[in-house]
């Protein structure tokens, strides 16, 4: 049972990086950095963590690689020392978990060893199973750690969820958040519609994981008619790629759209503008031209830049920086400065590389 301070913070809100793997010239994880990672975004004012998801490469879920508990121990502990040192709240920290029913049992108890708080649930390894047998893959890892529901976007999974999965996966009562990110406006759409539609949507906290259309998601009011009643829905965080990334200046998106949704004024224009240049640093970023080919690099890209990472390195050798996103990533961070949270980045630097 997770404590009520970690379910309030769920629910009201926050920024959860999806934290990248830090890797050194010869392959091998490099911990000074990745924990520097880990206080990057905890200084950065981030409410919680996901480790072990897409960002952190899926090949570190692979037992030959042999990286899933040590990554997922190291960021653990880093989060909770600083927590400890500093003050501050104690993040939610959020395992991703892979595999078939028994290999995402096996991780879900290990991650609730660690004292991680919930697990987000890939169900790429079950593309081609019923919804009925997705339902109940759910559920059995649902009975060993609260689940936040995961929609993939198909160019990766290459599954389609229908809205008739996301009618039955809500009902699960251990699924406690969704991570709605098709890149699809329709299968958006199916996962609020299915959440408004059940009895629970007071219950379950939605998140963007739409890195193409972050803060539209996040001002925009969802109104559904369920049997001639207005359920409103808000999406109140997201966990994010993209926010792996001057999350500083996520951080304070959030506050800002917080405060919009909670006077029910008018969305500002400039907030608009804003979302469109977010967009448009995520489309290079991400490598979209590439169908997301550079997803990975690119993010790494941009925190080798601010001195957070030693290397662009992947565990997969074949993912690379497609041909000039580099050059694209360094015109997108000149030409809109006030996205990047390089000046913040440079000052503390050396603190959360210190050890």
């Amino acid at each position: 049972m997770l404590n009520s301070h970690i379910i309030d913070k769920l629910r009201s809100g926050c920024v959860i990086p999806a934290h990248p793997l830090a890797l050194k010239q010869d392959g091998k994880l490099d911990e000074r950095r990745q924990k520097a990672l880990t206080r990057y975004y905890m200084a950065s004012g981030a409410g919680g963590l996901a480790v072990g998801v897409h960002t952190t490469q899926f090949a570190i879920h692979d037992s030959k690689i042999g990286l899933y508990q040590p990554v997922l121990e190291l960021a653990a502990e880093t989060a909770r020392k600083y927590a400890e040192s500093t003050d501050f709240s104690e993040p939610i920290m959020i395992a991703g978990i892979v595999g078939d029913t028994e290999n995402a049992v096996k991780e879900a108890k290990l991650a609730a060893e660690m004292g991680y708080h919930l697990g987000l649930l890939s169900l790429t390894a079950l593309k081609g199973k019923s919804i009925d047998e997705l339902i109940d893959h759910a559920k059995q890892v649902a009975e060993v750690i609260p689940l936040i529901g995961f929609y993939l976007q198909e160019v990766i999974s290459q599954m389609v969820l229908p809205v008739e999965f996301w009618r039955k996966f809500v009902e699960i009562p251990n699924v406690l958040a969704i991570k709605i990110a098709p890149f699809n406006r329709y299968q958006t759409l199916d996962v609020l519609e299915a959440v408004a539609h059940s009895d629970r949507s007071g219950e379950i906290a939605l998140y963007t994981g739409n890195d193409d259309n972050i803060i539209s998601d996040l001002l925009t009011r969802y109104e559904f008619n369920v049997d001639g009643h207005p359920v409103s829905l808000r999406i109140v965080g997201g966990l994010l790629g993209q926010w792996a990334c001057w999350t500083k200046r996520a951080v304070e998106y959030l506050t800002r759209i917080k405060t919009i949704c909670e006077s029910e004024s008018a969305i500002p224009q400039d907030m608009l503008t804003l979302a469109n240049q977010l967009t448009l640093a995520n489309k290079t970023i991400f490598d979209a031209d590439n169908h997301f080919a550079g997803c990975i690099p690119g993010i790494s890209y941009v925190l080798k830049q601010q001195g957070l990472l030693e290397d662009v390195r992947t565990i997969n050798p074949d993912e690379q920086l497609s041909e000039d996103q580099a050059v694209m990533i360094d015109k997108i961070r000149s030409s809109y400065p006030h996205l990047t949270d390089d000046d913040f980045v440079k000052e503390n630097l050396h603190k959360w590389l210190s050890s």
